[in-house]
């Protein structure tokens, strides 16, 4: 099985001399020159957005207009389930979960559609303003047309779960618009379908159709995890490069199971439709993102097609997907 695990390392350079810190600028070189003007989807969330510090959602604001300084065309889909439950909460409507999904009625959906499209798009993209990038809010409604999903149990047994988005189609002409102009798309997980009926999109769903609409080059999933874990109990066991071909088999095992299980659907289902990696990593974690894009050893987990990760040297002529 191609499957190599790594131990989390901190990456600290409060007290790096400027040589070391000119060597970290060099090590991306490579990486910055070959990713220049391809398309990177993040999505983006996890308890970071929940922080009462902002200072952990302004790292992780920075470090993505970090990717579109450097001539990276991000696109951010934004997850917020925390934010649904407190504002369902407030209006005393009971949160119902069936096979790990919220169930989305009539009541629910309005909710979801105001929570999402106008309070954290909203908050995202002051955010990325006020640390001088160019975002541009756009409601999934208008980029997402969806039909209506059934859960499906592990047994197979089908669940009506209400107002719940299956992706069908994606305005991937009004991202790449957007792109051209230099903005950052941030788009809701909330679709509608041919009659205009608005429904409630996994994000990590909705950010690999996306993926897939525009042809990027890269996925990355933020979350509160370091990546796949070999064992779940234990945060060394990370697996750090996955084969596509290896993901049915860890899933069989229950290595991959529960809450990771609609990510690496995703995930597998972007790659073969020509993502090169995908990438999960923990938000949590100072400067995740740029660790596991710019640097030689990455942070968390990328699921490739083939086993061998391309690193830079000064006789590669083998691309790095």
């Amino acid at each position: 099985m191609s499957i190599t695990t790594k131990a989390n390392n901190t990456h600290e350079t409060d007290d790096m001399n400027v040589v070391t810190k000119a060597a970290v600028l060099l090590e991306a070189l490579p990486y910055i020159q070959r990713f220049r003007g391809s398309k990177f989807v993040i999505k983006y969330g996890g308890s970071f957005m929940d922080d009462p510090d902002p200072s952990a959602t302004y790292r992780v604001i920075t470090d993505m207009i970090f990717l579109a300084a450097v001539g990276i065309e991000v696109i951010i889909v934004h997850g917020g389930g925390k934010a649904i439950s407190r504002a369902m909460e407030e209006a005393g409507i009971k949160a119902v979960f069936k096979n790990g999904m919220r169930v989305t009625d009539a009541e629910t959906v309005k909710v979801v559609e105001r929570v999402l499209c106008e309070e954290i798009a909203t908050d995202i993209c002051n955010k990325i303003q006020m640390r001088g990038g160019l975002p541009m809010k756009l409601e999934g409604p208008k980029i997402f047309t969806c039909e209506k999903l059934l859960s499906r149990s592990v047994t197979g047994e089908e669940s009506d779960v209400g107002f719940v988005g299956n992706v069908t189609a994606v305005d991937a002409a009004r991202i790449e618009r957007y792109l051209r102009e230099g903005y950052t798309p941030v788009i809701s997980p909330v679709g509608k379908d041919t009659n205009d009926q608005r429904y409630n999109v996994n994000a990590d769903v909705a950010a690999a159709a996306v993926a897939k609409a525009v042809h990027a080059r890269r996925l990355v999933y933020m979350s509160d995890v370091p990546g796949l874990l070999s064992n779940p109990k234990d945060p060394s066991s990370l697996i750090s490069t996955l084969n596509v071909d290896d993901v049915a088999g860890l899933k069989a095992s229950g290595v991959i199971s529960e809450g990771m299980l609609p990510k690496v659907d995703s995930a597998v289902s972007a790659i073969k439709s020509g993502v090169r990696r995908v990438h999960f990593i923990d938000g949590r974690t100072p400067h995740s993102l740029l660790l596991e894009i710019f640097t030689n050893k990455g942070i968390g987990t990328e699921i490739v097609h083939t086993p061998e990760p391309w690193r830079p040297t000064p006789q590669s002529i083998t691309e790095k997907a």
